[in-house]
């Protein structure tokens, strides 16, 4: 795939395609340097990194689509600076990672996204409101769901791309959460699931 195919597959407009590839030359340009993405995936950026987090804008409800974003342990900026370029209102993004934070925010620079880097730990960040919140390949869910509690709220929706291993981690998650789930599926990997919760609470342990 490359940023044409991208841009038949979502329907979105040249001015934003256009920042998006920007995002996906930085990407190049820096991953030489910093280990970014997957080496093997760099040449697929377009499905593999961009299309697979278009996706999850796509399946956020209105309005909390166009509002705020939180994306946890966001890497190389997916899928937040995606988002944040495909229209929400603003994108949170937390990297711990320094040299990672320093790269997202050169593609802020560069693409104009609505967004801001917190070059910081989940655990220290102040709790502010949210409609969405995300990770990308970032920790197993009950982890996720521990950081991402502190900002949840009855309006809050969790999108959580998830591999094969899903349902052991679902398994897992259950002990320590309750929540509203639907398991979707993913447009770039067959194997893979989105988890979509639109509630969450402790679960009752004995």
């Amino acid at each position: 795939m490359d940023s044409a195919a991208f841009q038949r597959a979502t329907g979105v407009s040249r001015e934003t395609l256009e920042r998006l590839e920007i995002y996906d030359q930085l990407l190049k340009k820096w991953q030489k340097a910093i280990n970014l993405v997957g080496p093997r995936t760099v040449a697929q950026s377009w499905e593999r990194h961009f299309l697979d987090s278009a996706q999850l804008y796509a399946l956020a409800p209105e309005p909390a689509r166009t509002g705020v974003w939180l994306d946890m342990g966001a890497g190389a900026g997916f899928p937040g600076l995606v988002i944040a370029l495909l229209g929400a209102r603003h994108v949170h993004l937390v990297e711990s990672d320094l040299r990672k934070a320093t790269f997202q925010r050169e593609v802020i620079r560069a693409t104009g996204a609505a967004a801001t880097v917190h070059a910081a730990r989940m655990e220290t960040l102040a709790r502010f409101p949210v409609d969405v919140i995300t990770a990308r390949a970032f920790a197993p869910l009950e982890k996720l769901l521990a950081m991402a509690y502190p900002f949840w709220s009855d309006k809050v929706v969790g999108l959580f791309p998830k591999g094969r291993d899903v349902e052991l981690e679902l398994t897992e998650a259950a002990k320590y959460w309750k929540m509203q789930m639907e398991l979707l599926g993913s447009r770039t990997d067959g194997t893979a699931r989105i988890l979509r919760i639109a509630a969450l609470s402790q679960a009752d342990r004995q």
